[in-house]
């Protein structure tokens, strides 16, 4: 969804709460993976996988010049021979900690599974956040969640996820990043000025 779309979008729900909601939950995922230097996991339900999240936070990450937005997709089942960037499993999430952000896609009922592996992540220090249907369970592990009950009158949990990528990626003001080497601030620097720019279109 391209940024017209979005305005028309917020136009049409301006009056609800979900504009302002998706800001908000934007906020806290930029103000945990900035800092943080990146580190973002997104993960969905055995029945939901969130590519659709995981392509716009990367459109959005390369259009506001915060690299750190651009998640790992972490999926329930890999087949063999996928690319690289579709080929990281639930086990990865073994391995979140301090440091980490976890964002959690559960339209429906996450499952006792994922629920544990959320669980064991906030115990070693990730920082949890939710995009679900209401799950109570869920929105307890959660530093910070959004909920869409299924059959919200206005909009879906897709619609959302829209709102939430374009308000992750919007100009804010400047964020307390972490210590850089020279080297790594000078790498960035020689990347932004031969890499072409990004086409909305």
């Amino acid at each position: 969804m391209d940024a017209v779309r979005v305005a028309l979008l917020r136009e049409v729900l301006a009056g609800t709460q979900w504009p302002g909601a998706a800001r908000r939950f934007a906020g806290s995922l930029r103000r945990s993976v900035v800092p943080a230097g990146g580190n973002l996991l997104l993960v969905g339900t055995e029945g939901y996988e969130p590519w659709h999240l995981a392509a716009h936070l990367v459109d959005e990450a390369a259009w506001s010049g915060l690299p750190e937005l651009a998640p790992t997709l972490v999926r329930h089942r890999v087949l063999p021979g996928e690319p690289p960037h579709l080929s990281v499993g639930l086990s990865r999430l073994e391995v979140a900690r301090r440091g980490h952000t976890l964002l959690v896609v559960a339209p429906e009922e996450p499952g006792a599974g994922l629920l544990e592996r959320v669980h064991d992540a906030r115990r070693a220090g990730a920082t949890v956040l939710s995009l679900d249907g209401g799950d109570a369970e869920l929105g307890t592990l959660a530093h910070d969640a959004l909920s869409v009950p299924d059959g919200a009158a206005e909009l879906d949990l897709d619609t959302v996820q829209h709102l939430v990528s374009a308000a992750a990626g919007e100009n804010s003001l400047p964020v307390q990043r972490g210590p850089r080497r020279f080297r790594d601030r000078l790498a960035r620097l020689a990347d932004q000025l031969t890499a072409p720019p990004p086409s909305r279109w």
